[in-house]
C-alpha cells in the first residue's frame, strides 16, 4: 500500500486545523481549497493578494500551482479543477482570467472544471480553487 504524504509548500502557512494543503498518495495528488493569500510571512496573519477578483484569482492559482509542484506535478497533470466564487456576477470575469492564465501556462489539454457559487469564505475573499492531479 502506498503511503499518504501531506504537502505544505514553504509559501503556505501551517493549516489552522487538522488538514493539509495537499495530499499525495501514489500517483494521485489532491490540492485542498486554496484562496488568494500572499505567500506566508512568519509571525503575520495571512493577507489577501488584494481586494479584486483578478488579484485574488491569480494568487489563488499560484497557490494551487505551488502545491502541485510540491507534489511533483504541474498543470498538465490536473484532471479536475473546482472553482468556488462568492458572487454569481464574477463568473464572466473569472472565466476571462482563468482562460488567459492557462493560455500563458501553455496548458496542453484543459482539465475538467466546475464553477459554483459558495458564500462561506472568510470576509473579503472572493474565490477558492482546488485541484485533483494524476502524475504519470
Amino acid at each position: 500500500m502506498t503511503e499518504k504524504t501531506a504537502l505544505t509548500p514553504a509559501t503556505h502557512t501551517t493549516p489552522p486545523a487538522k488538514f493539509s494543503h495537499g495530499v499525495k498518495k501514489g500517483n494521485i495528488l489532491q490540492v485542498a481549497g486554496q484562496v488568494g493569500f500572499l505567500p506566508a510571512v512568519e509571525g503575520q496573519a495571512p493577507t489577501p493578494a488584494g481586494p479584486t477578483l483578478r488579484e485574488q484569482t491569480l494568487q489563488t492559482l499560484a497557490n494551487v500551482q505551488a502545491i502541485l509542484e510540491e507534489g511533483g506535478a504541474g498543470w498538465d497533470d490536473a484532471m479536475m479543477i473546482r472553482v468556488y466564487l462568492t458572487d454569481v456576477a464574477h463568473f464572466a470575469e473569472m472565466n476571462e482570467i482563468y482562460n488567459a492564465y492557462f493560455e500563458e501556462q501553455g496548458l496542453k489539454e484543459a482539465p475538467a472544471a466546475r464553477t459554483t457559487v459558495y458564500v462561506g469564505l472568510p470576509k473579503g475573499l472572493l474565490i477558492e480553487i482546488d485541484a485533483l492531479a494524476v502524475l504519470s
